[in-house]
């Protein structure tokens, strides 16, 4: 005898045809109605906090370029998981989140786990939040949904639906649409665009996170190379664009006024491709721009272009504009080719102990594969990982877009699962302070789970390190909560199901890596360091 067609059947028809068959979440009560004889041609991950549910489902979003789909249980498990929310808004994820409301019949006496102000709450890290007026209209809010993340600038969205929507009855099928998730840039006023570009003595490009994002990589080389002009790492980029041992990548821009205005002193033109103008960090006065210097800014989210404190821009697919751009501009050969970034990579004649993050990076620079992916969440040790580990591939780098720590852990987990997903084999590791790795702990045992290929190096240096040296600048002296003594973080490892390992020297470490690399399961390597003052 076949199902009743319900308004849960029809929606998981839609979500089938939709391709969106794998469902991160943390269950409760108000979604059990939802996930209830869970179809088997559907995958649900269990993560163990709805913080790393988000991160998850972002990373795998990334990886696989297509729209997730996120259960989160009512007012309680939204609330656990909106600070990673933040970085998928951030990060221009494409993620459908979803929690259970409770019964319509209750709703107006606000009972247990009820949602108050259900679709206020999630705001403003969503693009669109709704719930159904109707039960009949839960198949095409999520219609409505997917297309919503999708459409640039992609984000994500928030449905809530009271659990007895589920079980109503309800002829399909759902009404299904396609729509664009590209907007080409206006063509007469990137023609002016690249006319300036040619026009420059000594142009920079600085390519950010949407680039990357939109496929954008090759364009982005071959466009550098024909200017030749100097590339810039956008400041805390959650994705790299541009190989940064390729000799016209100058280094990273900078955090503050002070520094991005320095480094862009003497360029006449800076193309902003995919970014914003700017992502500060620290406040240290400075202009903008140096005297002299203008600015054009390429992006598909009209809220970056409207923040532009400088410059002109133009809406558009980032990889888009930088194909009409290679199009058009004139060959640079005649200019004076810019200073590739200077790399020092010192380290000590005789080994520290505890080691130093440059002598972790070292050690590793020599041993990770060269389709290896990073994911990045040792804040107070970005230059040494860029100076020791340059991401060289597109697609090969992840850190978060909302600067809250706890999202790189679960991330890990996402990218792998991601990976996996599509049919690509490649070593995921996780760079984590101690300290961050504390805020998602819990993640490791969902890649424990799946026995997903990820090695987590955990800088043990038994403090915030990067609150300190903002301390130093700051002129904040006394701040207490900034130590983190008495943390056993492999003996907590093992517990939640992985292979773990404290290791002490480089020759340690290098064995574990080794080891962890073919292991095939999730392996966390705990290397006490000394603490590293973060350049700011």
């Amino acid at each position: 005898m076949s199902e009743a067609s319900t308004v849960r059947t029809v929606t998981y028809d839609l979500l089938r045809d939709l391709g969106l068959t794998t469902v991160f979440g943390n269950p409760g009560s108000t979604e059990e109605p939802f996930l209830q004889e869970f179809p088997d041609d559907f995958t649900y991950i269990l993560a163990l906090q709805e913080a790393s549910v988000i991160a998850m489902a972002d990373a795998f979003a990334q990886v696989t370029r297509r729209p997730a789909l996120v259960n989160v249980h009512s007012s309680a498990g939204l609330g656990n998981a909106l600070g990673n929310l933040v970085a998928a808004y951030h990060g221009h994820t494409p993620l459908i989140v979803t929690s259970g409301q409770q019964h319509r019949e209750l709703v107006i006496g606000e009972p247990y786990l009820s949602n108050r102000e259900a679709t206020t709450f999630p705001r403003p890290w969503v693009k669109w939040s709704y719930e159904p007026a109707r039960a009949e209209d839960v198949p095409e809010a999520f219609m409505k949904a997917y297309a919503m993340a999708l459409q640039p600038p992609a984000g994500p969205v928030y449905l809530s639906v009271p659990l007895d929507d589920w079980q109503r009855p309800l002829t399909g099928p759902a009404r299904i649409r396609t729509v664009s998730d590209h907007v080409a840039p206006d063509p007469k006023r990137l023609r002016e665009f690249a006319d300036r570009l040619s026009a420059s003595r000594r142009p920079a490009l600085i390519f950010g996170p949407e680039v990357d994002r939109s496929g954008g990589w090759d364009g982005a080389v071959a466009l550098a190379e024909k200017l030749r002009a100097a590339v810039y790492g956008a400041p805390l980029g959650d994705r790299v664009s541009f190989p940064e041992d390729h000799p016209l990548f100058g280094g990273p821009l900078g955090m503050s006024m002070k520094t991005i205005s320095d480094r862009l002193t003497g360029h006449d033109l800076v193309a902003v491709i995919g970014a914003e103008v700017f992502r500060y960090y620290p406040y240290v006065a400075g202009p903008i721009l140096p005297e002299g210097t203008e600015l054009i800014q390429i992006t598909s989210d009209p809220d970056i272009a409207a923040g532009a404190r400088v410059g002109d821009s133009v809406l558009g697919d980032p990889a888009a504009a930088i194909e009409l751009l290679l199009e058009t501009v004139a060959q640079g050969s005649a200019r004076t080719a810019p200073q590739p970034m200077a790399r020092t990579e010192t380290l000590p004649e005789v080994p520290n102990s505890p080691l130093t993050p440059p002598e972790v990076y070292a050690t590793l620079s020599r041993l990770r594969p060269a389709d290896a992916v990073i994911v990045n969440e040792s804040t107070s040790t970005m230059a040494q990982q860029l100076e020791w580990l340059p991401t060289v591939r597109t697609g090969s780098f992840f850190a978060t877009a909302s600067g809250g720590i706890g999202w790189g852990t679960p991330a890990a987990v996402g990218v792998a699962l991601g990976d996996r997903h599509r049919g690509v084999t490649r070593s995921v590791v996780g760079l984590i302070g101690d300290g961050s790795f504390q805020y998602s702990v819990q993640a490791i045992w969902t890649a424990a789970q799946h026995n997903l290929p990820i090695t987590y190096v955990v800088m043990r240096n038994e403090e915030y390190s990067i609150l300190k040296s903002f301390a130093q600048l700051e002129r904040t002296p006394g701040v207490p909560g900034l130590d983190l003594p008495g943390l056993d973080i492999a003996a907590v490892a093992r517990g939640f199901g992985c292979r773990a390992v404290d290791v002490k020297t480089t020759e340690d470490l290098e064995r574990e890596f080794r080891s962890a690399l073919t292991a095939g399961v999730p392996t966390v390597i705990v290397v006490p360091t000394q603490p590293q003052k973060a350049m700011l």
